[in-house]
């Protein structure tokens, strides 16, 4: 076993959460040099101090050193490790803090005195953290997502439950691991490749394919009855320095949701339900933010009816408001607002039909009051009166609830929390327009509900913001 240890010591390895701490590191960098590179372009327009201590003792104020910080918050999107990895999402991510950070600071400066604000610093530090963290970003992902940081993965268990996870692992780019194979006791299936990985051996050569393989990690994946040879090796080898993690923990840390259909049927009892509780101090801070976000929504909806509504009535004459019937919080039926985006007779043989992307019943306004989410401003008033959070799984109609209870597992485990104006699933996922996409939802939202928490929420508003800015609502 000291052969194993030494093998695994020799080879630098980066796991999800050491590569966030590294993004987080490089991005703080950034931004403390953007900070500076800031100051000293705004200290050259003072003739009397010009950079100096003096000048950063005495002319910026507290507010501006805190920019690094608001500049770490919107880019949170980004330390998805998956996103990270990905130059496109790159790209988009920092574009839209930018253009977010830039309309922050503009609302700032047309409603403080004038010549309060400093016009030159704040410009320079955001285009200079533009520039640095696009570079830094590039950086990271010609560097740490090359294979020679990839841990080296062996599967244990190649049954439904450990294919899967090999499918996501392969689907992932840039891949979080390199798969090496399987490890079955099945002796039928013992050389036979399954997923393009090879099957190498059953539990008594677990700690020898480990050794041969330089495996430095193993993914639980047997969803049925474990034997205890198979315990023992596990065990064995977590002792000599393998790290283990079980296929539920790592299909939520991979994809953000819950594998509901790889789940025993009382998983419901024995573990969500005990995950899904929540805390009096939670449930009050969450209240908070929600009166307060509304209250700022409500400012909007006032400011912007007049002109949504002229528009709307316009295109497609009344009504404005659309009202409906949900299901809310342990299915308790209230009524949703929101500005109408579809046409008159979008159901006009009285059966109900699920949204899709690209829906044909949307108006041409409507399409741009969804993709802005303009048309939801009426919810902040569902948020006041305590129908729906800010942050929640989507509010659903009680004929879709009914139906869909009955054809996906867990489905109505949903129920436990307020439905919410934004969540988890709708910033991650779009319009569910069938079964299959409903329990991909579902999965989203049971993973908010089990890990719900202030720090989350907050991170949820800040994505749907940039949605909102991106014009990337469904």
């Amino acid at each position: 076993m000291a052969e194993l240890q030494k093998t695994r010591n020799r080879r630098w390895l980066i796991n999800a959460h050491e590569r966030q701490f590294i993004l987080v590191l490089g991005d703080v960098i950034c931004s403390a040099i953007a900070l500076v590179i800031a100051l000293y372009f705004w200290a050259q327009k003072d003739q009397w101090i010009s950079f100096s201590l003096q000048f950063i003792r005495e002319r910026p104020p507290t507010w501006f050193y805190l920019l690094p910080m608001m500049w770490i918050v919107l880019m949170l999107d980004l330390y998805n490790v998956r996103k990270a990895g990905n130059r496109r999402d790159t790209i988009q991510g920092i574009l839209i803090s930018t253009v977010v950070a830039t309309i922050l600071y503009l609302f700032v400066f047309f409603v403080a005195e004038p010549n309060t604000l400093p016009r030159r610093g704040v410009a320079v530090f955001i285009g200079s953290v533009a520039i640095f963290t696009l570079m830094w970003r590039f950086i990271y992902i010609d560097v740490f997502t090359a294979p020679t940081f990839l841990r080296r993965v062996l599967i244990i268990g190649a049954g439904r439950s450990g294919c899967t996870m090999a499918k996501i692992i392969k689907n992932i780019w840039p891949s979080p691991f390199f798969l090496v194979g399987f490890i079955d006791d099945d002796e039928q299936k013992k050389g036979r490749n399954i997923e393009g990985l090879a099957v190498l051996g059953n539990n008594r050569n677990l700690l020898k394919v480990i050794r041969e393989q330089h495996v430095t990690d193993l993914i639980f994946s047997i969803s049925g009855e474990m034997q205890p040879e198979t315990f023992a090796a596990i065990l064995q080898a977590k002792e000599n320095g393998i790290e283990v993690i079980t296929m539920p923990i790592l299909y939520e840390e991979l994809i953000g949701r819950v594998p509901i259909f790889l789940l025993e049927d009382d998983w419901i009892l024995r573990s969500f339900v005990d995950h899904a509780r929540s805390t009096s101090s939670y449930e009050t801070l969450k209240r908070i933010l929600d009166i307060f976000v509304a209250t700022v929504g409500l400012f909007l909806l006032v400011v912007l009816t007049p002109a949504l509504a002229l528009i709307i009535l316009l295109d497609g004459g009344r009504p404005i408001l659309y009202r409906q019937e949900r299901v809310g919080i342990s299915g308790k039926p209230f009524t949703l607002l929101k500005f109408r985006t579809m046409r008159q007779d979008a159901e006009e043989d009285g059966k109900p039909r699920l949204a899709v992307e690209n829906d044909e019943r949307v108006t041409k306004v409507g399409r741009f009051l969804r993709r802005s989410h303009l048309d939801e401003l009426p919810q902040f008033i569902n948020i006041l009166k305590g129908d729906i959070s800010m942050v929640g799984p989507r509010a659903e109609r009680p004929e879709f609830v009914h139906q869909l209870e009955q054809e996906i597992p867990f489905y109505r485990a949903r129920l436990f929390v307020k439905p919410g104006m934004t969540g988890w699933a709708q910033i991650n996922y779009r319009y569910a327009s069938n079964v299959e996409e409903s329990a991909i939802k579902l999965e989203y939202d049971l993973y908010y509900i089990k890990h719900r928490s202030i720090w989350l929420d907050i991170t949820i508003i800040l994505r749907t913001m940039g949605q909102v800015v991106g014009l990337r609502g469904v």
